[in-house]
């Protein structure tokens, strides 16, 4: 099956302390979670062909980014992430400007691309080459997700998503970036997780209360998440 729009994102339910062992299948994958808009994003399936950008209930709202839109015509065919869509403006994220480009009409929306950049911070792959990937575990499809960042060399306006297996890692995480507006903690995935639409099946820590300690013992961080200090930086790089 091949994906089009709409397609319902698989969602988080907030879940404080963090999730005891087989609560989630497979072990514990951490990644960070932005303030933004949580997006959809279809390259063409041909060469040519429209890009679309769907907002979490459904709605299409490429018309309001031409910028990524641009950017995506040049992404591999057939290609579906699931991510967030953020704004990077004067050092910081900016979640209002991010509501005046959702919003914009007319001859504004290319006025406020050019002053308000967007950037999209990919967390899942849901469909490569053509290929659909609901049913493949988690961890197939963010090393096929890292797999694209590398071979493709992608940079700005793209951005993957800072995860780690390390339950240290993610307790650092979890104090150190005060210094950044607009990260709001955790969202705490299953590595055999499979992809289901519309499902609460993750969970969203934003605040930490337990040990970190129940999480798999043998960890990695994935490529660009070592600190989301890094990752926030890498925003800005045009």
């Amino acid at each position: 099956m091949v994906l089009r729009p709409p397609v319902e994102p698989m969602l988080a339910q907030a879940r404080e302390p963090l999730p005891g062992p087989g609560v989630l299948s497979g072990g514990l994958a951490f990644e960070a979670k932005f303030d933004g808009y949580r997006c959809l994003l279809f390259s063409p399936a041909q060469p040519g062909g429209p890009v679309f950008l769907q907002f979490r209930r459904g709605s299409l709202i490429q018309r309001h980014f031409p910028d990524l839109v641009r950017a995506a015509a040049r992404l591999p065919p057939g290609l579906v992430l699931d991510g967030e869509l953020v704004v990077w403006h004067e050092g910081r994220f900016s979640f209002e400007a991010l509501q005046r480009r959702a919003v914009s009409g007319g001859r504004t929306v290319d006025r406020l691309a050019a002053t308000y950049p967007a950037h999209y911070i990919a967390f899942d792959v849901l469909q490569t080459g053509g290929e659909e990937l609901l049913a493949e575990p988690y961890e197939r499809r963010r090393a096929l997700l890292e797999a694209l960042f590398a071979d493709h060399g992608l940079t700005a306006p793209w951005t993957l998503c800072p995860m780690t297996t390390d339950p240290a890692i993610a307790q650092e995480w979890l104090t150190s970036w005060t210094e950044i507006q607009g990260v709001e903690g955790l969202v705490i995935k299953g590595r055999s997780q499979r992809y289901l639409p519309g499902a609460r099946g993750w969970c969203v820590n934003c605040t930490f209360s337990g040990s970190l300690d129940r999480a798999i013992p043998s960890a990695r961080c994935a490529a660009g998440g070592g600190r989301v200090v890094g990752a926030a930086r890498v925003l800005h790089r045009r």
